[in-house]
């Protein structure tokens, strides 16, 4: 089955654990061409709204709509209702990198691309290119620094083409060069008809690059609106720190 789309909608979208309410009544749109900047203080709710958007978890309540109502994840059917059509479209890059250490980088983009049913040929190659790691191909990821090991994980969700990307914190331990490598990397993407989700800490770096600004504060949604100038000071006055 082939699945594709070029929005996603949250539809009045709950997520509670237990008396906790991780996320509240959040409604809000990304459509092709998207690089939304999720912003809020740590336990906001970024990344369990990313979890809902990825699939990966179901929301209490409310609706989850990918493109037409027939890719729809609610509350009765559950994340998994969505099948592994619609997953094939989502590329992922969580806190937790989801690189085998024991591994070299060019095993792990292997890997990872037989997951998806491509032919590594030259797919790895090309991401290891893109990663700036063409000459570390064949080393064991456990030696890598975190940024390297960033570098790799973020080709690593880009391997199959995702109509929507998922970031949570993509610009961890990446040094200034590698950050405007992976800026202008999303920038084409998003030209390419991509939708971008980030969940970021780094006000500097997501005023140049966002398109659209989502701040969540306890839970709820307390902005969306287009990027603009200032953004730094828009985010303190709206939750009230830096």
């Amino acid at each position: 089955m082939t699945l594709d789309f070029d929005r996603v909608r949250l539809i009045d979208v709950s997520r509670h654990y237990g008396r906790r309410r991780a996320l509240s009544h959040v409604s809000f749109e990304a459509r092709a061409g998207d690089v939304i900047g999720l912003l809020g203080p740590n336990g906001a709710g970024k990344s369990t709204l990313i979890g809902l958007v990825a699939a990966l978890i179901a929301p209490t309540a409310g609706q989850i709509l990918y493109g037409e109502d027939s890719t729809r994840t609610g509350a009765q059917a559950g994340a998994r209702a969505a099948g592994a059509a619609l997953r094939s479209r989502i590329g992922l890059l969580a806190h937790e990198l989801h690189l085998y250490p024991e591994l070299s980088a060019r095993q792990n983009l292997t890997f990872f691309a037989t997951l998806y049913g491509l032919d590594p040929h030259p797919l790895v190659d090309t991401a290891l290119a893109n990663a700036n790691l063409t000459d570390r191909a064949d080393d064991e990821v456990a030696g890598f620094s975190r940024g390297m090991r960033q570098r790799l994980a973020l080709e690593r969700a880009l391997l199959h083409r995702p109509r929507l990307i998922l970031m949570d914190e993509p610009f961890t331990g990446l040094d200034d060069r590698a950050v405007t490598v992976v800026c202008e990397r999303l920038r084409r993407l998003a030209a390419e008809g991509a939708i971008v989700v980030m969940a970021t800490h780094d006000l500097d770096v997501a005023e140049g690059l966002v398109t659209r600004v989502a701040v969540v504060r306890g839970g709820r949604l307390l902005a969306d609106d287009p990027a603009s100038s200032g953004l730094r000071g828009r985010y303190r006055t709206m939750v009230g720190s830096t």
